[in-house]
Parts: C-alpha cells; sequence; structure tokens
C-alpha cells in the first residue's frame, strides 16, 4: 500500500514539472501560415502565446523591420490609421484586425511581446503572409459577330478560401439564372442584345465585383441578293 502510494505522488510530482517546464518557454503560434483576402474586405489575423514568467507588458504587429533596428508598431503606423485595430484576451491570444484592404497590405505579418523580465521580447517568425487580390473579368473576343460564343472568366490573382459559386452581371444586373461553380461562364451564339458591360463576383463577396468589361456585338453578313 505504501508503494502504491509513493507510486502516485511520484506520477503527480512528474506530471507538475512536465507543465512547468511546457510553460517555461516563448512560442507564437499563429492560427493560419497563409491569408488570401479580396481588396476592400476585411480580414483577422489571428494567434496565441506563451511567456515563461513575469508579465507582458507590450504586444504588438509589424511587418518589416530593418537589420538591429526595433520592429515599428503597426498600431502607431500612419499608413494604417483608421483601418486596422488590435484585439487581445486573458487567455494570451491576440488578433490583428485590418478593415478595407488594399493590395499595398500584402504583407508577412509579425506578432512581438515583451515583458517584464530580463530578455523578455519574442517575435513569432515566420509570421502570416497575407495577399490582397482583387477580382479580375477575363472576356474573349470582346468584338464579336452574332451567332459567336464569347467567353467570361472570373480570376483572382491568390487563392481564396473555397468559393462554391460565381454571381455574374450584365449592365450591373445579375444575370438570371447564372450563378455558377465555374469561374468561367458562356454566352452562347450572341446576338445584338447581348452587347454591354459584363463583370462578375465571388460568392458572399458580391459587393467587390470586378471591374467592367464591354462586350460589343456587330451584326453579321447578311445575304442581300436578289432573286430575278
Amino acid at each position: 500500500m505504501a508503494l502504491r502510494t509513493a507510486g502516485s505522488v511520484l506520477l503527480v510530482f512528474l506530471w507538475s514539472v512536465t507543465v512547468v517546464l511546457g510553460q517555461n518557454v516563448w512560442s507564437v503560434t499563429y492560427t493560419k501560415k497563409s491569408i488570401c483576402a479580396l481588396k476592400g474586405s476585411t480580414v483577422e489575423l489571428h494567434c496565441s502565446y506563451t511567456y515563461p514568467s513575469g508579465t507582458v507588458t507590450t504586444t504588438l504587429w509589424f511587418t518589416e523591420s530593418g537589420t538591429g533596428k526595433e520592429p515599428k508598431d503597426l498600431g502607431q503606423d500612419p499608413e494604417y490609421a483608421g483601418h486596422l485595430e488590435y484585439h487581445g484576451d486573458q487567455k494570451n491570444c491576440h488578433t490583428l484586425r485590418i478593415t478595407d484592404l488594399r493590395e499595398s497590405d500584402s504583407a508577412e505579418y509579425k506578432f512581438r511581446l515583451l515583458a517584464d523580465q530580463t530578455g523578455g521580447k519574442y517575435i513569432g517568425s515566420p509570421g502570416v503572409t497575407l495577399s490582397v487580390t482583387d477580382v479580375v473579368l477575363e472576356m474573349d473576343p470582346t468584338s464579336v459577330s452574332e451567332r459567336e460564343n464569347v467567353t467570361l472568366i472570373c480570376r483572382t490573382k491568390c487563392t481564396l478560401d473555397p468559393i462554391t459559386a460565381y454571381s455574374w452581371y450584365k449592365n450591373g444586373q445579375p444575370i438570371p439564372n447564372s450563378n455558377t461553380s465555374s469561374p468561367v461562364y458562356i454566352l452562347f451564339s450572341v446576338s445584338s442584345e447581348d452587347t454591354g458591360r459584363y463583370s462578375c463576383a465571388v460568392e458572399s463577396r458580391e459587393d467587390l465585383p470586378s471591374a467592367e468589361e464591354t462586350l460589343t456585338v456587330t451584326y453579321g453578313p447578311r445575304n442581300t441578293s436578289v432573286s430575278q
């Protein structure tokens, strides 16, 4: 009985040591390593962190720093004023929220924390790579004769989260029954009525459509011979 009790005490002791040692490290873990987002949309970068001891005094995100230079806090950067927010909680988690994304926001974002102890600073590297893209409509051809086919392709410069549908528009209005699971939409045997401005959008982001492309349909050759 005494031996069994001693074994139990030893097990509890080893478990306690494991927990303490597991926390005695600097670490930053990002939810995602890369993100593709649409221009004009909002994105959130999440991370969690651990530190050996003491109290965390400063947390910040940055995109780059020169050799031997202190990282520049994006929260203090005039370039991000008005469209960047920090959100932290009591569980060592942190979120960077960027609104109204611009293509210039494409960068690698890293998280840094400082604590009130000797050597109390750490950077989570590598960080999160953010790629900002817009939706582009490709039309081939843009000028055709009647009864020809026209191919529309909806593209992005990086791979968004799985897209289940695309929406297609003519002159700013949805084309009836045109939603597709494919980024390709074909106008078959066009007529002069198909002349107009076309655009596309990805599902759930219909408020961020592509720039418009204009299709011109001309009359095909007519049989003008007269019977004698």
